[in-house]
């Protein structure tokens, strides 16, 4: 494995918490058995991937391909089974798009740098910044310095939903807390890893404000994490004509959200947009800009 291989496969590792899983763990497994009113066994703690080699199976699996792993049933004195969300309370990884589509940022990255397809790279949505900061990896590990990455977020959380396709989809900062990421730990972020540079770019505000006069002249790379439909329509209306011919466009949640789905959809289906979508994992899709 090449240098480059070996540094990109740690820093994936890392943004999505592969190697310290173990920590994680042990916050479930203690919100679990406060919720259930049962004592903390400090062996177990200390020993969480053999003593709940369930637990650490379970949220492999779940981080590998971006799915939710915090939400758990908890028995009561009763012996009633109910549902306890715990991820504003036990979710520390850098990203939570997983492994797979954080791999098929890599991919789509090399056949831009093998192909010299001009423009930048920019996620539309970017929570605490971990697929901007593997781009801007991937710039360093490659060389590459007449690119700049684009982070494009309120850094508030999701908008309240005011479109009528996302009725009832309400992940505000005030429902969902979690999700509203500052500036200020974005940059943090970026800095810790060393990639803290001139050559990273935060957009910040609603994209209805911002994404329409930024100033990009062109893209090799968008990636839309904007979750709604009204924030990717927005994204797509102000940044697509900027990708280039061969860029590419993923979509991280065309198969969670529907109203996602359908803003990609009927915005395809407008302008006559026939480049087939590729599947990533569970929800991810992704196509290739025809020219």
């Amino acid at each position: 494995m090449t240098p480059q291989r070996l540094y990109l496969d740690l820093l994936r590792k890392s943004l999505v918490n592969e190697l310290y899983l173990e920590n994680e763990a042990r916050f479930l497994y203690i919100f679990v058995a406060l919720a259930s009113g049962q004592k903390v066994d400090e062996d177990t703690l200390r020993h969480i991937a053999d003593r709940r080699p369930d637990l650490m199976k379970s949220m492999r699996a779940a981080r590998a391909d971006g799915r939710p792993w915090w939400k758990v049933g908890v028995r009561d004195a009763n012996g009633n089974v109910q549902g306890l969300n715990l991820r504003n309370l036990c979710e520390f990884s850098h990203t939570m798009i997983g492994a797979a589509r954080m791999r098929n940022i890599e991919e789509c990255l090399d056949v831009i740098r093998e192909e010299n397809i001009p423009g930048d790279f920019a996620e539309t949505g970017v929570w605490r910044g971990g697929a901007t900061v593997f781009m801007r990896g991937y710039l360093a590990a490659y060389d590459m310095p007449d690119r700049v990455v684009w982070a494009a977020d309120s850094f508030e959380g999701l908008p309240v939903p005011t479109h009528p396709e996302d009725a009832g989809l309400d992940y505000s900062a005030a429902v969902v807390p979690i999700l509203a990421v500052s500036l200020e730990e974005v940059r943090d972020l970026f800095a810790r890893y060393g990639l803290l540079d001139e050559r990273v770019k935060f957009l910040k505000g609603w994209f209805r404000d911002t994404l329409p006069t930024a100033p990009i002249a062109s893209l090799a790379l968008l990636r839309l994490d904007g979750d709604l439909f009204e924030s990717t329509r927005d994204a797509l209306e102000a940044l697509y004509d900027r990708v280039s011919p061969g860029g590419f466009i993923i979509v991280d949640d065309y198969g969670d959200f529907l109203p996602c789905r359908r803003a990609v959809d009927e915005f395809r289906a407008a302008r006559g947009i026939t480049a087939p979508l590729r599947n990533i994992d569970w929800t991810g899709e992704y196509w290739r800009k025809e020219g």
